[in-house]
């Protein structure tokens, strides 16, 4: 069990109490005994854990996962001791423990990992920014913190969009208010193409179906939006066989497409919008789905 809080031995106390628990751990004959001195250790050392985990408070990590951390880390520390190596055990667990804790931010800590040497600036940075603010009695600008840490203005101005690496704001976190809706909201947009796109995988099918020319006069109809009359003109033939020859084959698709959702029983995505109230797709929506598609059927 942990050392009551009621009585906390003094920084002398507990190195005797330390430099007597390693020499029992010396001795130690079993698995079952070694585990009980060491777990007596540790709990001599779980403040000193808690100290240091403080340290990195408020840089992007839960207080309790750098507890843990810290604490594995006296484990670690523990094990590796070797009495008379350093002046205390608590000198050699210090740099052990800030390590660990240091590898876990480099390593465990980023959602969005930037390059080593950011990190590494990063954490310089808010080193000399606090002490900085004192020695100046206010914020210190890019130049300031750059010419301090030997870097660049540009990198100081970077490490701005770094720091939201560790916790970058969720795409369907809500505002504060509760009232407005997520910033998905805001970044979203309607993709005419997207929706478009089963319309086209209907009818693609369908379109292999037309030859060269029967598939040129939608495109020049439905893609490049030229005139009955400009089509008669470009191919030699009057506007009547133009308006015939299109109605022909958009019936022909339009056919098809009743088909396919027949098939699918409604099951069709986007099928709602083409089949109109008594069952029957209008020929202008075939004719304007089968301009998406011909992209799809080439």
């Amino acid at each position: 069990m942990a050392p009551s809080d009621s009585h906390r031995p003094s920084f002398a106390e507990r190195d005797e109490q330390t430099a007597a628990l390693f020499a029992q751990l010396a001795d130690a004959s079993s698995p079952g005994e070694v585990d009980e001195v060491v777990e007596r250790i540790v709990h001599l050392y779980l403040d000193l854990c808690s100290t240091m985990a403080a340290r990195y408070h408020g840089r992007g990590i839960e207080h309790d996962d750098l507890v843990q951390v810290a604490r594995l880390a006296l484990v670690k520390a523990v094990r590796r001791y070797e009495p008379g190596h350093a002046p205390s055990f608590a000198s050699y667990a210090v740099p052990t423990i800030s390590g660990e804790l240091k590898r876990w931010f480099r390593d465990r800590g980023w959602v969005v990992r930037p390059p080593r040497r950011l990190q590494e600036l990063r954490a310089n940075l808010q080193t000399v920014r606090a002490s900085l603010e004192q020695q100046l009695g206010a914020t210190p600008t890019d130049a300031e913190l750059a010419e301090a840490v030997g870097a660049s203005v540009e990198e100081v101005r970077e490490l701005a969009a770094v720091a939201t690496g560790f916790r970058p704001l969720s795409l369907d976190s809500a505002s504060p208010d509760d009232e407005r809706s997520g910033l998905v909201t805001f970044l979203a947009h309607a993709d005419a193409d997207l929706e478009r796109a089963d319309d086209r995988l209907c009818l693609s099918a369908a379109l292999t179906e037309l030859d060269d020319d029967e598939r040129e006069l939608l495109l020049l109809r439905y893609v490049d939006g030229m005139t009955q009359r400009q089509i008669g003109e470009a191919r030699g033939v009057s506007q009547m066989q133009v308006s015939r020859t299109l109605r022909r084959i958009t019936e022909q698709l339009h056919d098809r497409l009743v088909e396919r959702v027949g098939a699918d029983e409604g099951d069709l995505v986007g099928a709602d919008d083409m089949v109109g109230a008594d069952g029957a797709v209008p020929l202008h929506a075939a004719g304007t789905i089968a301009a998406g598609a011909l992209g799809t059927a080439s």
